[in-house]
């Protein structure tokens, strides 16, 4: 989508904008064309503060799908006035975003052995290139760590800016609840915090100890250190389960920590999460699509690409569903994200894969996902989204986080 400024403060909208959202000001926004937000994205600069964006594709920023580089660019468009810096960081060595520029591949404490010697294997390889340079990069770094498939609606800079920057909140960590208040679990989709978090520090090092002398997440769901978790996706059957454990070990990882107390390292994770971490309740937070069409992807597709009415038209009963869902995409949620990988396997299309096959389709002008894409750019919501609480649970483990016992 080529978006081009005007010389008002604000620039006339083309789309309705929903009630409880505020026009940007232009001055805010970097709506040059395409090709020059493209240009800022492949030459990042030197790190110099936390309000760090960090994205990763395997072969660099240009070889993404376009509708991955909308999501992008949307990022920049809407941040980068703010402060904040995007990077498309990847395994290319002539690469302005090689990885090797930002972490220290040769360095064991940083990436397993696999990583660093090009060994890593399995159906997910791809994936899981990219699992392993999210805690590195945010605990040297700090910022946010999200997927290309991740599209922001709710005002990140006011979320920062109250949450990690302030000095007088509790709260260091931003994620979104996968577990309700009584199960621990964030997506690991988006994770964020200043440099340094000691969260994200224990995190890395669990990761990398579950990944000491593997070459891919095959049966890691049964390893010992993370004894004692359930499964995911206890609604599968169990080789399903497994498998979306395996998947996304990450994720285990991250919950183990939540749930262990170690007093060796002086490390609570339950007085932690339930103090420390703001998370917003992740199905309405950035799956509220996949809510309204109950994981269908070819439903959402299908809404999402139909042209909206034009003045005087009468509203057919899908086109008034496509409304609502975009409209409370932006009044209620603070992203969605698109979702790809094993969930394919599981549940077929979804919006995410068809945007891929059907290129362009997601940047149709008229249509309802292009007046997303338009709002997720120009409109910010005037409310933050609401923090689910965690309890103070029972740690699912007392004793050392990197050794069994």
């Amino acid at each position: 989508m080529t978006v081009t400024a005007t010389a008002s403060s604000t620039a006339q909208s083309p789309y309705p904008i929903p009630k409880g959202l505020s026009p940007i000001p232009l001055d805010e926004l970097d709506l040059r064309p395409d090709a020059e937000v493209d240009g800022i994205i492949n030459n990042p600069p030197p790190v110099s503060s936390n309000k760090n964006i960090w994205f990763f594709w395997n072969t660099g920023y240009d070889n993404a799908y376009p509708y991955a580089q909308r999501n992008v660019r949307a990022w920049h468009r809407r941040l980068s006035r703010k402060g904040w810096v995007v990077r498309v960081v990847d395994l290319e060595p002539d690469s302005p975003g090689y990885i090797g520029k930002w972490l220290d591949l040769r360095d064991p404490s940083v990436v397993p052995d696999a990583f660093r010697d090009g060994t890593l294997d399995g159906e997910f390889a791809k994936q899981h290139y990219s699992d392993l340079v999210r805690f590195p990069l945010l605990v040297k770094y700090g910022g946010v760590y999200t997927d290309v498939g991740f599209m922001q609606i709710g005002d990140l800079d006011r979320l920062w800016n109250e949450t990690v920057q302030n000095p007088n909140s509790p709260y260091e960590v931003l994620s979104m609840n996968q577990g309700g208040p009584r199960e621990y679990g964030l997506t690991n989709y988006f994770i964020a915090s200043a440099s340094g978090n000691p969260f994200w520090q224990a995190c890395h090092e669990l990761l990398l100890k579950v990944w000491e002398g593997r070459t891919n997440t095959e049966g890691l769901h049964s390893h010992p250190l993370l004894k004692g978790l359930p499964l995911m996706g206890q609604s599968f059957d169990t080789a399903l389960s497994q498998k979306l454990s395996d998947y996304i070990i990450q994720g285990q990882v991250i919950t183990m920590v939540m749930s262990t107390v170690d007093e060796e390292r002086g490390w609570d994770g339950p007085k932690y999460v339930s103090e420390k971490i703001y998370a917003p309740e992740y199905m309405v937070g950035s799956q509220l699509i996949n809510e309204y069409t109950n994981w269908n992807g070819v439903r959402a597709f299908e809404l999402m690409s139909q042209r909206m009415p034009k003045a005087g038209e009468p509203e057919s009963d899908d086109q008034k569903l496509a409304r609502t869902i975009v409209e409370d995409c932006f009044q209620r949620s603070f992203s969605f994200k698109l979702a790809h990988g094993l969930i394919l396997q599981v549940l077929g299309e979804t919006l995410g894969s068809l945007w891929r096959k059907h290129t362009g389709s997601d940047d149709v002008e008229g249509t309802y996902a292009h007046w997303l894409r338009y709002g997720m750019v120009r409109w910010k919501p005037n409310h933050l989204p609401e923090r689910e609480p965690y309890e103070k649970l029972e740690p699912v483990k007392r004793g050392p986080l990197l050794r069994e016992g």
